[in-house]
């Protein structure tokens, strides 16, 4: 089962992190960070990518305190790398998970 969850932010916007299967089907999963108004907004972000089954419920994996530094640092706030962590792993943009340049 996906986890996932949330953390509110003192400006009124969200993070949201999810563990995802990787969906170019090679197996394993992602943990994808999404920075956006709200949460409902989050997860349409990640619906127009092409992440059609994406749900949030609960708040059982929120991101950690890196993990909101390194979304709220990264110009399009849409973050991924393999879960579980890597230690030697950086954050990549979306588009190198859905195959794009």
């Amino acid at each position: 089962m996906p986890g996932g969850g949330f953390v509110r932010l003192p400006g009124g916007s969200v993070v949201v992190a999810l563990t995802l299967p990787r969906p170019s089907g090679e197996g394993g999963n992602v943990r994808v960070l999404v920075h956006a108004a709200n949460r409902a907004r989050a997860l349409t972000r990640l619906r127009n990518l092409g992440m059609r089954a994406v749900y949030l419920r609960g708040n059982t994996q929120p991101p950690t305190p890196d993990e909101v530094t390194a979304v709220l640092h990264h110009p399009d706030g849409l973050l991924w790398r393999c879960a579980p962590d890597r230690a030697a792993e950086l954050w990549h943009p979306i588009r190198a998970l859905l195959g794009g340049t």
